[in-house]
């Protein structure tokens, strides 16, 4: 009986304190319930997210965060919807909300750099936010077979600096003409490629892009071990294969240009045929050929690769013949592969004192 008397006498203090808690901290309990509905608001909107029901979305979004301001979560989707609606300033305004909640949001950061860089033309704010990123230091945990968050890490921190090195180069473009801050602006991006290709690894786009720089900043040797590569990463990307052979071009070395140049045209012919890329390619080419034949070499190049061999007679043996038509076979495939992939001008850019 005591017992019972002392469990009730202890329950009634509990609920007489919490009454008075109400009256004492009435802030902190509106606050509660306050982010209770927000909570609610904010699944909705993620509902009708999922049905692109924008407009929907938007609302219940703008009421959930009314209540619930600090919803970082909310405010990245929020971004999100207004990128798809073309309105960039509305979704900064959103990403910085995301970010002032949470400052270590990597994907909020990494949005907010993309849209000022691609679309605002505002890449200082875009290095900034991918320099951000990069200074982030995250715990490690690794669980085998249960959880591991050192991929998602790297890749994060890869990525930061290849948008990094993209706002640099972009930035080079829009310098006015000034040679100095050109190259200034291009060695950075150099130097975020490199520290992308640290964390990437064997990724075709940081490899091209790496070269790109390298090209643009006047540095033939590099950009070309480096376009080889990226070749070598991405055999069936034509923009690797062009820009080499524009390379080749400037370095006088018009056969092996023309060869780069065929690869591209055929990639991109495959792709997209009929189209204005195609045309200007074909007129690009003319005018490989056409430096070709201004020495003797180049024209027995032309006459042994056409007419001796033909265009392709590295594929020929590999093609089958069925009533006059070419059947696809696996041999063919892999034959047409390894020409793509094969950077046979590798030896020209080879220097045993330089690093890629």
């Amino acid at each position: 009986m005591l017992k019972r008397r002392l469990r009730k006498f202890f329950s009634f203090l509990v609920f007489v304190a919490f009454i008075a808690s109400i009256f004492m901290y009435p802030n902190f309990y509106k606050r509660q319930v306050n982010k209770v509905r927000g909570m609610y608001y904010v699944a909705q909107g993620d509902k009708y997210l999922r049905k692109t029901q924008f407009q929907k979305a938007i609302d219940l979004y703008k009421r959930g965060l009314g209540y619930y301001p600090e919803h970082y979560g909310a405010w990245l989707n929020l971004g999100n919807i207004y990128i798809a609606y073309e309105d960039f300033y509305s979704a900064l305004d959103a990403y910085d909300k995301a970010i002032k909640y949470n400052p270590n949001y990597v994907i909020a950061r990494m949005d907010h750099g993309i849209v000022s860089a691609e679309k605002m033309g505002d890449f200082d704010s875009a290095i900034d936010q991918y320099q951000y990123i990069t200074g982030i230091r995250k715990r490690l945990v690794y669980i085998p077979f249960v959880f591991n968050n050192l991929r998602s890490y790297k890749t994060n921190i890869g990525l930061a600096y290849y948008n990094m090195g993209v706002a640099y180069r972009q930035k080079s473009i829009y310098s006015d003409g000034d040679i100095t801050q050109q190259s200034y602006y291009l060695l950075e991006a150099i130097k975020a490629y490199k520290e992308a290709i640290k964390y990437l690894k064997d990724d075709y786009d940081a490899f091209y892009n790496l070269a790109l720089a390298y090209h643009l900043n006047k540095d033939y040797n590099l950009a070309g071990l480096n376009y080889c590569r990226a070749i070598e990463l991405g055999p069936m990307n034509y923009e690797a294969h062009y820009n080499l052979a524009v390379l080749l071009q400037e370095m006088k070395h018009y056969k092996e240009a023309y060869e780069e140049m065929e690869k591209a045209n055929t990639l991109i012919g495959s792709k997209d045929s009929n189209s204005a890329r195609q045309t200007y390619m074909f007129d690009v080419m003319s005018d490989v050929t056409q430096r070709v034949l201004l020495d003797d070499e180049g024209r027995e190049y032309v006459k042994k690769h056409y007419e001796e061999e033909g265009p392709d007679a590295e594929l020929q043996a590999h093609l089958t013949y069925e009533n006059g038509k070419v059947i696809a076979t696996e041999e063919l495939d892999e034959a047409i592969l390894k020409n793509l992939a094969t950077c046979k001008s590798r030896h020209l850019f080879i220097n045993p004192d330089e690093d890629l």
